[in-house]
């Protein structure tokens, strides 16, 4: 059996949920259903954590669009998208989502994964930003130790087709991805994850 990651002291979390109402579940469920054979828009066992960017400079106007349960204008399919956790500039962590829900924010790993925004215009900004990479990789350690997802499915986004958790029934969506977080950013994010404390097994 695969030892789990240790948990570490969590990060502190500032709760700001986004309004996930009935009728959203409802449009997270029928969405599972049509991409993932699942009729539920709850989370169940997590295995993998996306790590993304905003294309944004401020944490404002990401907020209102998740908030916004609106068709995306890349697919023009409900749910609106979202993600569980937003962490700002300066490596304050908002908690957008309960991790019991599933949000849209990776084609193929929804019904599986945890997501993880972070507040930037790309990944180098991200990975050279100290308060912000160290508040991320702490939240992404501990949920890791919460959840038992070993460092080889802590995944940018750009990596979602090879995760073997990658599942999706329509065709034309199988090949889909976006370019945050690409390999060679994340080899460099999960050296950096090894180096907190996990046991010898995920590293």
């Amino acid at each position: 059996m695969l030892a789990l990651a240790k948990a570490i002291a969590p990060p502190r979390e500032v709760a700001k949920p986004i309004p996930y109402t009935s009728e959203r579940k409802a449009d997270m469920a029928a969405y599972a259903q049509r991409h993932y054979g699942i009729d539920d828009y709850r989370l169940r066992n997590p295995k993998v954590i996306v790590e993304h960017y905003t294309a944004t400079s401020a944490f404002a106007p990401v907020f209102d669009y998740f908030s916004r349960n609106e068709p995306d204008p890349e697919l023009h399919e409900l749910p609106g998208v979202c993600s569980h956790y937003l962490i700002d500039r300066e490596g304050t962590i908002y908690r957008l989502v309960p991790t019991s829900i599933m949000c849209r924010h990776t084609v193929g790993l929804n019904w599986t994964a945890i997501g993880i925004e972070h507040v930037g215009q790309s990944d180098a900004q991200v990975m050279g930003n100290r308060r912000q990479l160290a508040a991320s990789l702490r939240l992404t350690r501990a949920l890791q130790g919460r959840y038992g997802i070993a460092t080889r499915n802590v995944i940018g986004h750009n990596e979602n087709r090879e995760s073997p958790y990658h599942r999706e029934r329509v065709a034309r969506l199988r090949t889909q991805t976006h370019q945050d977080f690409p390999k060679a950013v994340m080899d460099g994010y999960r050296r950096r994850l090894r180096a907190l404390p996990a046991p010898a097994s995920l590293r």
